[in-house]
C-alpha cells in the first residue's frame, strides 16, 4: 500500500505542534472529543434542512475505551463520518479544518456552534501515540475507510469494514520512558479526570466502560469485579440554565465542585450576554483571602471555555489586576482561536468581554456596599488592600473605577466609612478631607497633630495600611475636595488666637526658634510656633509631597532609598514647656541645647521614627532629673 506524504509545510507544522504548541499532553483527549462532538453537530445541522433525516439526540454519543493489555485508547463517535476524500482533505492536510468549512456553509441560528474550528487539534494525538488509526464511515456511504499514520513520515488510506456511520480513532499509546509516563492515558481514573476537566460540558454523552467491585449476591463478605458503561460528563453546564431554575445552593455547589476555594463565596454574578459579543459567565466574590494571594505565586484569571470546552484554566486577560480576587468562568462562542485551543488571539471580542466583566464586578460591589454593608465589609477586610493598590498602580489610571469602593476608619463614626459618606456630611466651612496616618487606629487617635482638626469638629480618616497614603496621592481630590494630612504645614484652618502678642515678644520667639533650628541643623527645615497643638508640647509637621508615614514605608523597602520628608518642629507656645525654653534662651544656652534635643527626640518617638542616638537620649533625660 502506498504511503502518502504530508505536504512539506504540514510536516514542519506537525513536528512543531507535537513538540511545542501544546503545553500539556492531556490536551489531546480534549481535542479528539471536541472533534467527535463536531461530527455529531454536523448531523444535527443536516437534519435541519433534510426532511429524510431525523435527529434524535439520545441516539448520539461519544465512547472512550482503554485497553491496557494492548496499550490502545479508542474514541468512537456516532457522528457524520468521513468519506475517503474527506479523510484525505481533513487529515492529510494539517491545519485544514472540515469543521471550519462546514461552519461557514451552515451558520447556526439556534445557539449551536461548531467547536473544532482550529484544524490541528487531531494531531495532538501524536504526543502520546506511536500510531493513530482512524476508521470512518460517512453518512449515506456504503464504504468505510481507514486512515493510519505514525506521524510526520506520512499516512495511508484504504477501504475498511465498519457497520455503522461514525468515526473510530485508535491510539497506540507510547511506551514509558525514564522521563515520561504514558501509562496514565490508559488508566480509567485519569481519563475520567481529564474528561471532567476539559469536556464535562460537551452537549453529547461521553461514555466509558468502568471497572468496579460490589458485594456478591447470595454471599456474605464476598465481592465481585464488574465492568459497566457509565456517563462521564455533565453535558448541561450550570451557566446555560435559566437563572430562575437555580438556587443559591446550586451556585455554591458549583464553586466547591470547581475548587475555586474552600470558603463560602460572598456573592455570585451570573451573566448571559447576547450583543456585540455572546458569552455566559459565572463569577464569584470570595469570602476570604487565599493563603498566597499577596505573593508572586498567585495566578489571577478566570476559566475560559469555548462552547463548553475548557480552553484555559486561568485567562488573566479577562480580569484587571485590581479585581484579581474574582473567581469563576467564562464561556463564549465569539472568541477567535488559532493553531490550538490553547492559543488565544487578543482580539476585540476578548477585550469586550473583559470590559463588560469589569463593569459587572464593580456594579456588584457597589450594590453590596449600598445594600449589604456587613458582607461588603467582610469582603473589604480580605481584599480592600488590593483595591487600594489598583488606585495607586498605573499612575492613578483606575482611580475613577475604584475610589467609590474604598473604605477608611472614621474618627467620628468609629467605623469604616466611604469617601462619599465623608464628603456628604462635611460642614460648609471645611476645606479639605482630613486624614491621619499611623500603624493603628489607637496610635492615630493619640497623635498631637489631630488636636486642631478634632477641636473644629472635623472628621478624620485613619490610614493604617502602608498603601493608603500613596493611593490617596493618586486620587488627589474627591468631589472637588482635596485630601490633606493632619501633619501638613497648612491645614486650611485659622485658629482663634487667645491673645495678641506685642511685636517685641514675637521677635524674641523668632530668635529662639532660629537658635533651635541652628542646633538641629538639617534634621528639620524649620522650628516654629504651632497652630495645631492644644495639650501636647511638641510635634512634627511636614512640607512637600512626602509625609513622615511615607518616609517610613519607603525606607523599609529592601532597596532603602533613604527618602526624607521635609520636617518642621512645631512648639506649643501655650504650653509650660515653652516658658522653660524661653527662660533657658535668656539665661542658660546649654540647658536650651538639652531641651531642644529632648523635644526633637520626643517628636520622633511620637511619629514612630528611630532615634539617631538612643543612648544620648536616655542620658539627656537623666540630666534633667538631677
Amino acid at each position: 500500500m502506498e504511503k502518502k506524504q504530508f505536504q512539506a509545510e504540514s510536516k514542519r507544522l506537525l513536528e512543531m505542534m507535537i513538540n511545542s504548541i501544546y503545553t500539556q499532553r492531556e490536551i489531546f483527549l480534549r481535542e479528539l472529543i471536541s472533534n467527535a462532538s463536531d461530527a455529531i453537530d454536523k448531523i444535527y445541522y443536516k437534519a435541519l434542512t433534510d426532511d429524510n433525516l431525523v435527529f434524535e439526540k439520545d441516539s448520539y454519543y461519544i465512547k472512550v475505551n482503554a485497553d491496557k493489555a494492548n496499550r490502545t485508547l479508542t474514541l468512537r463517535d456516532t457522528g457524520i463520518g468521513m468519506t475517503k476524500e474527506e479523510l484525505e482533505n481533513n487529515l492529510g492536510v494539517i491545519a485544514k479544518s472540515g469543521s471550519l468549512a462546514f461552519k461557514k456553509e451552515n451558520e447556526s441560528k439556534d445557539g449551536h456552534d461548531i467547536i473544532g474550528q482550529f484544524g490541528v487539534g487531531f494531531y495532538s494525538a501524536f504526543m502520546v501515540a506511536d500510531v493513530v488509526t482512524v476508521v470512518s464511515k460517512a453518512l449515506g456511504s456504503d464504504t468505510a475507510y481507514k486512515w493510519e499514520s505514525t506521524g510526520a513520515d506520512g499516512y495511508t488510506i484504504e477501504p475498511a469494514e465498519k457497520d455503522s456511520v461514525g468515526t473510530e480513532i485508535t491510539l497506540q499509546i507510547k511506551d514509558n520512558t525514564e522521563d515520561d509516563n504514558y501509562d496514565e492515558f490508559l488508566e480509567e481514573y485519569r481519563l475520567r479526570s481529564i474528561i471532567k476537566k476539559y469536556s464535562d460540558f460537551i452537549r453529547y454523552p461521553i461514555k466509558m466502560d468502568v471497572s468496579g467491585s460490589r458485594p456478591k449476591e447470595g454471599s456474605e463478605g464476598e465481592f465481585e469485579e464488574y465492568r459497566e458503561e457509565q456517563l462521564v460528563n455533565s453535558m448541561v453546564p450550570i451557566w446555560r440554565k435559566n437563572k430562575s431554575e437555580l438556587t443559591a445552593e446550586d451556585y455554591e455547589n458549583f464553586y466547591q465542585e470547581k475548587h475555586y476555594g474552600f470558603d463560602k463565596p460572598i456573592k455570585h454574578i451570573h451573566i448571559s450576554a447576547d450583543g456585540a459579543v455572546v458569552y455566559q459567565a459565572i463569577l464569584y466574590i470570595p469570602g476570604s483571602t487565599p493563603f498566597d494571594y499577596y505573593t508572586k505565586e498567585f495566578e489571577k484569571g478566570l476559566e475560559l471555555y469555548a462552547n463548553g470546552v475548557l480552553i484555559m484554566d486561568k485567562c488573566s486577560d479577562l480580569l484587571p489586576d485590581y479585581f484579581s480576587f474574582v473567581k469563576g468562568m467564562v464561556d463564549s462562542e465569539s472568541l477567535s482561536l488559532n493553531i490550538s485551543r490553547e492559543m488565544l488571539q487578543h482580539d476585540r471580542q476578548l477585550k469586550l468581554i473583559a470590559k463588560n466583566i469589569e463593569s459587572k464586578i464593580k456594579g456588584q460591589l457597589q450594590s453590596l456596599l449600598k445594600d449589604e454593608r456587613e458582607k461588603y465589609e467582610q469582603f473589604y477586610g480580605a481584599f480592600g488592600r488590593q483595591l487600594k493598590f489598583g488606585v495607586y498602580s498605573d499612575y492613578g489610571t483606575h482611580k475613577d473605577v475604584l475610589q467609590d469602593l474604598l473604605l477608611f476608619h472614621s474618627s467620628k463614626e468609629k467605623k469604616l466609612v466611604s469617601l462619599d459618606e465623608y464628603v456628604s456630611r462635611m460642614p460648609e466651612d471645611q476645606k479639605y478631607i482630613y486624614y491621619a496616618s499611623g500603624p493603628s487606629n489607637e496610635r492615630i487617635e493619640k497623635l498631637p497633630q489631630t488636636e486642631l482638626v478634632a477641636e473644629k469638629g472635623f472628621e478624620i480618616l485613619y490610614f493604617t495600611d502602608d498603601i493608603d497614603e500613596f493611593a490617596i496621592k493618586m486620587i488627589t481630590k474627591y468631589k472637588d475636595k482635596e485630601f490633606r494630612s493632619v501633619s501638613s504645614g497648612d491645614l486650611g484652618i485659622e485658629p482663634e488666637e487667645s491673645a495678641d502678642k506685642d511685636e517685641s515678644a514675637k521677635e524674641a520667639d523668632k530668635e529662639l526658634f532660629e537658635h533651635m533650628k541652628s542646633l538641629l541643623g538639617d534634621k528639620v527645615t524649620g522650628v516654629r510656633a504651632s497652630k495645631r497643638l492644644r495639650s501636647h508640647p511638641v510635634c512634627l509637621s511636614t512640607e512637600g509631597e512626602v509625609t513622615i508615614e511615607m518616609e517610613k514605608i519607603l525606607n523599609a523597602m529592601p532597596n532603602n532609598p533613604n527618602v526624607k520628608a521635609d520636617k518642621v518642629l512645631e512648639i506649643n507656645v501655650q504650653h509650660d514647656v515653652f516658658k522653660s525654653l524661653q527662660a533657658a534662651f535668656e539665661t542658660d544656652k546649654e540647658k536650651l541645647n538639652l531641651y531642644t534635643a529632648l523635644l526633637y527626640n520626643q517628636a520622633l518617638l511620637i511619629e514612630g521614627l528611630p532615634l539617631q542616638d538612643p543612648v544620648e537620649f536616655t542620658n539627656d533625660i537623666c540630666k534633667i532629673m538631677v
